[in-house]
């Protein structure tokens, strides 16, 4: 009788919260019997790729250090026990409120790995291999084999556990031509990707530079372009200035919106909190969920979640702010709740109520302008435009550090909520891109810090903001990236250099990772927009004939069960836990199960 084998492919903070889950299961699950675990990564087990402890020490966390905890507390729903821990600000002994820089991430992260690993019984043994799995290959019922790039034979296991986080792409066929234009022309293009991982010496001291995106990756390639080469701010903090290093390129940055994305908010929701989920919860995903055929986010999903959203947005405003309301809560609750999606007459009421107990146009979701900020905006000419941005910028900051508008906050309590609800639809709908950038813009955008200082580059010069809807084209005749926005009609920004500051897309039809794209030409389901579709119970695997695939697993985002993070506030919920918890405990009694047959012991040698 041998061990059974668990291969985990991928360490960072995604695989350590499963093989949490994994190890507070063992005593109730597995018992004493033998476990080899394999746990395969090229990266340091904990941080992984993204919060490696080798990056530059400029990067921020976009979380407070109160915020972050990779571990379980009585608010996830979990069938195995909690096990409790420090938040990354209890464990490093600062200041909860602040930024804390990826790298101190990297470093609890390694930590809290380390705990887990000493916490395994003597039964279980852990191999770590800093490698890069390449494919998976075994029979729907028999063991799989897991080839790794650095051995010539395959790692033997009863089970696979991707949780693998974000990875690379190929580029697709728009950035394949602007590679193309580049190369042809000795022009600078920097596709999508970690900015962390990209090459931006290239990129020439006081020379133009084009920037497509102004969400985070915008913001660390900001930083790694100015502070990263030597430049520094000076005065208070709440009003710096920027002095140049002569080293930095001029940064010419525009996206869809045109803005960056919302503040991170500067004080806690207090008080009565909204009474979530009301509109998009158990019921209404079981209706969802009945119905035949396949769904569509806009039209089937996302009139739940805005009602959703708007209810927290209401009900906050009314329980915390009723000066700036008319009427009772009891009638507008029951006014918001009449309406009902798709009716028209209904929601044209809906408006005038709206409207009548909420007289300023400031105090209403109204996610279309939220979405579309400067959607109509006019300038003569671009300084007008760095004007206009300049004061949507203090205006946010403002706006997110006023207690008085913690409506705000009750959105993203409800945001949270919605995701908790999603992942219970499984492939059954495309999450869109746009979902998880509307969330991002909204709900996780940058520290504040960040934004006074990229409003200091913009006063400084160094940053030169290019409007709404930008559309970038190759100029064949002049050799140049040309960039232009219809806020400013007629003038065009030219320049050797092109930056796409974000990061590609979660395909596994596009993906970089010859293992993801293995599973998926070897029958594993995908969506139409390139999730791998995983079973939303305990994450395993679904093939194209509909069946999950019982030796097979995934976690992440570049699943149908996207969580958001691999961590999480304290006390939330902890989606992403519940989600570890299930897969390691559905692991466990798969393996066990197993365990009364022989098996025939493979060598880890090779």
């Amino acid at each position: 009788m041998s061990a059974a084998s668990l291969v985990i492919v991928g360490a960072g903070p995604r695989g350590t919260g499963f093989l949490e889950r994994l190890a507070a299961a063992l005593p109730e699950l597995y018992g004493d019997r033998p476990l080899d675990l394999h746990l395969v990564d090229p990266h340091p087990p904990g941080p992984g790729r993204i919060w490696r402890t080798d990056q530059s020490p400029l990067l921020w966390m976009n979380s407070r250090s109160e915020d972050v905890t990779v571990f379980t507390d009585d608010t996830v729903r979990l069938e195995g026990p909690v096990r409790p821990g420090p938040t990354l600000a209890e464990w490093a002994g600062t200041d909860g409120g602040r930024f804390a820089t990826r790298t101190e991430q990297g470093a609890y992260l390694r930590w809290a790995y380390e705990r887990v690993r000493a916490e395994l019984p003597a039964t279980v043994a852990l191999h770590e291999h800093r490698t890069t799995a390449l494919r998976v290959e075994g029979p729907r019922e028999g063991r799989q084999r897991v080839w790794l790039a650095d051995r010539a034979a395959p790692l033997p296991a009863d089970l696979v556990v991707l949780t693998l986080g974000h990875l690379d792409a190929e580029p697709d066929a728009e950035q394949r031509a602007l590679s193309g234009f580049a190369a042809r022309h000795g022009l600078v293009h920097v596709p999508p990707g970690p900015t962390a991982d990209l090459d931006l010496s290239a990129l020439p001291a006081g020379g133009p530079v084009l920037v497509r995106g102004l969400g985070l990756a915008f913001v660390d390639l900001m930083v790694l372009l100015t502070e990263g080469r030597g430049g520094r701010y000076e005065g208070p903090e709440d009003a710096p200035v920027y002095v140049p290093s002569g080293e930095e390129p001029v940064l010419h940055a525009g996206s869809r919106r045109g803005v960056p994305y919302h503040s991170k908010l500067g004080y806690a929701l207090d008080g009565e909190r909204p009474p979530l989920p009301r509109f998009f919860g158990p019921g209404q995903v079981d209706a969802l969920l009945g119905r035949g055929g396949p769904l569509d986010f806009r039209r089937d999903v996302w009139p739940h979640v805005s009602r959703e959203l708007g209810w927290a947005h209401y009900h906050r405003l009314f329980a915390a702010h009723p000066e700036r309301t008319t009427g009772t809560w009891d009638d507008f609750a029951a006014a918001w709740t009449a309406a009902v999606p798709g009716d028209q007459d209904r929601a044209a009421a809906l408006a005038a109520h709206v409207a009548a107990a909420v007289p300023d146009p400031a105090d209403r979701f109204d996610p279309e302008a939220l979405d579309h900020p400067l959607d109509g905006l006019r300038v003569p000419d671009a300084e007008a435009l760095q004007a206009e941005l300049r004061a949507y910028v203090t205006a946010d900051l403002e706006r997110r550090h006023d207690p008085a508008h913690s409506a705000d906050a009750a959105v993203f309590a409800a945001v949270l909520s919605v995701y908790g609800q999603l992942v219970r639809l499984g492939d059954r709908v495309d999450t869109d891109r746009w979902w998880h950038g509307f969330f991002s813009y909204l709900a996780s955008g940058p520290p504040g810090p960040r934004l006074r200082r990229l409003r200091a580059l913009s006063e400084a010069g160094v940053v030169r903001f290019l409007g709404p809807r930008v559309t970038v084209e190759a100029d064949e005749r002049h050799g140049v990236f040309r960039a232009s926005s219809p806020a400013v009609p007629g003038v065009a920004t030219t320049a050797r250099a092109l930056v796409e500051a974000r990061l590609p897309a979660p395909t596994v039809t596009r993906t970089a990772s010859p293992l993801l794209r293995g599973l998926y030409e070897d029958g594993a389901r995908a969506t139409a927009g390139g999730l791998l579709a995983v079973d939303p119970a305990d994450g395993r695997i679904v093939q194209r004939d509909g069946r999950p695939h019982p030796h097979r697993i995934a976690l992440g985002p570049h699943t149908t069960a996207r969580a958001g993070g691999a961590f999480v506030r304290p006390r939330t919920g902890g989606l992403p836990f519940a989600q570890n918890d299930a897969a390691a405990r559905a692991a466990l009694a798969f393996l066990r199960e197993g365990s009364g047959s022989c098996r025939q012991a493979a060598p880890l040698a090779g």
